[in-house]
C-alpha cells in the first residue's frame, strides 16, 4: 500500500527505524504505537510488519514482542533458487552464472588472504580439506573460514547465499558425479598457495577449482533432454530417484 507521501507503509517503517537509530535486536514500537505514529489502521500496520519480517528486517518473538532483524541474505535463497530453476534448461545456463559471480568474487578475495593467512588458521584449513571426502559440509566451512579475515561480514553471507542456492539447484546438473578426490586435491592446492603466501598462485588454485563445478554444469547443459521432459513446464525438474 503507497502512502499519500508517496513511501509505502514498509519504507516508513525502515524510515522510522533508522531515525529512531534501532539497531539490529532493537524492540521495536509495539502495533498500537505503530498504527499511532503512522496513521494506518491495524490490518496495515500488520500486513507492513509481516512483509519486512519476511525480508528479515522485522523479528517476532512470540511472546516478547517485535525486534529489528538483522536482514541476512539467507531471505534471499529462495528467490535467487526460484529465479535460477525457472531458467531455460532447468536453469543450468542460469547456474553457469551464479558460479561465475561467485568465481569472480572468490578469486579476487583469495588473493589478499595469501597475504594474512596464519599458521593456525592454516591447520585448520588442512584439517577441512581431509575430512572432505566423509563430510560434504567442510567443502561450505572451508571457504566460509577462508575469508573470515577479510573483515567482511557481507562477503561471507554472499558466499554462503551461493553455496546455498548452488546445491538447492544442483539435482537438476542429474545424478552426483563421484569427484571426492578430486575435490581434496583442488583445496590441497589452494592450502599450498596460502602456505607460501602466493597471491598469483592461490588465485590460480581457485580458477581451477571452480573449472571443475563449471565443467559439470556445461556436460549437463549438453545432455539431451528426454522427450518426457519436453512438456513439462520451464524450472520443472524430475526428482532425484534414490540410489539401487
Amino acid at each position: 500500500m503507497r502512502m499519500r507521501d508517496g513511501m509505502s507503509l514498509q519504507e516508513r517503517i525502515i524510515a522510522m527505524i533508522h531515525e529512531r537509530g534501532l539497531a539490529p535486536g532493537s524492540p521495536m514500537p509495539t502495533e498500537v504505537q505503530l498504527m499511532d505514529l503512522l496513521g494506518a489502521s491495524r490490518n496495515s500496520v500488520r500486513e507492513a510488519v509481516r512483509a519486512l519480517r519476511a525480508l528479515g528486517i522485522v523479528e517476532i518473538r512470540h511472546g516478547h514482542g517485535t525486534f529489528v532483524g538483522h536482514a541476512s541474505l539467507d531471505v534471499l535463497t529462495p528467490s535467487l533458487a526460484f529465479r535460477v530453476r525457472s531458467g531455460p534448461g532447468g536453469g543450468i545456463r542460469a547456474l553457469q552464472d551464479l558460479v561465475e559471480v561467485r568465481e569472480l568474487l572468490e578469486t579476487g578475495l583469495v588473493a589478499q588472504v595469501a597475504q594474512s593467512t596464519s599458521a593456525p588458521r592454516l591447520a585448520a584449513l588442512d584439517a577441512l580439506v581431509n575430512g572432505m571426502d566423509r563430510d560434504p559440509e567442510a567443502d561450505r566451512a572451508f571457504h566460509a573460514l577462508l575469508y573470515e579475515l577479510c573483515g567482511n561480514e557481507l562477503v561471507l553471507q554472499l558466499i554462503g547465499l551461493f553455496w546455498d542456492v548452488y546445491h538447492e539447484v544442483e539435482p537438476t546438473l542429474g545424478p552426483p558425479e563421484e569427484r571426492s578426490a578430486e575435490i581434496v586435491v583442488n583445496h590441497r592446492r589452494i592450502v599450498a598457495a596460502l602456505r607460501a603466501r602466493d597471491a598469483e598462485a592461490a588465485q590460480e588454485a581457485m580458477r581451477l577449482h571452480f573449472r571443475d563445478v563449471k565443467a559439470r554444469i556445461a556436460r549437463a547443459e549438453a545432455r539431451p533432454v528426454p522427450a518426457a521432459d519436453l512438456t513439462r513446464p520451464p524450472g520443472h525438474t524430475r526428482l532425484r530417484q534414490a540410489d539401487g
